[in-house]
């Protein structure tokens, strides 16, 4: 079953701040929804163990992920792989950032296949999933990105 996404995302901090905090797996693990654990496994190349919980049902992942095509600080390409107990997955997506007077612009877009026991729960519902775990990630990276101005004051 293949999904696509994308969109846009305003971030209250400079382009070099935002292009560190996607580019430092310290912050990462802690905005991927469900990451336990994210292991170097060469230059800009990553293991991970996700558990996450699609519509009724929960399992386990593991998997890689990988930068590519970096141009610091305006754009990158992310490139995702991984099985679990409710199937597997891979995906390519992209983001550039834009410095604006009032912070940075992320745009993202990506498609990815999935399949296994997770792609039987529907597409329209992991539509809203993947919608929902989207959200996370940038709420969790909000919090990351404004933690240290937030401590300054």
């Amino acid at each position: 079953m293949k999904l696509d996404i994308g969109g846009e995302e305003h971030f209250e901090v400079g382009i070099e701040a935002l292009w560190q905090a996607l580019n430092d797996p310290a912050v990462l693990v802690k905005c991927i929804p469900g990451c336990k654990e994210m292991i170097p496994d060469g230059e800009d190349r990553f293991k991970l163990v996700l558990n996450l919980k699609v519509a009724s049902v929960g399992g386990s992942f593991e998997g890689e992920i990988s930068l590519s095509d970096k141009v610091p600080p305006a754009q990158c390409k992310v490139a995702v792989s991984g099985e679990g107990s409710l199937g597997q997955g891979s995906g390519v997506a992209a983001f550039s950032l834009e410095a604006q007077p009032a912070g940075t612009l992320m745009r993202y877009s990506g498609e990815g296949e999935i399949g296994g026991l997770v792609a039987g729960v529907g597409q329209r519902i992991l539509k809203g999933v993947s919608k929902y775990l989207i959200g996370q990630f940038f709420k969790a990276l909000r919090r990351e990105v404004t933690a240290p101005q937030v401590a300054a004051q």
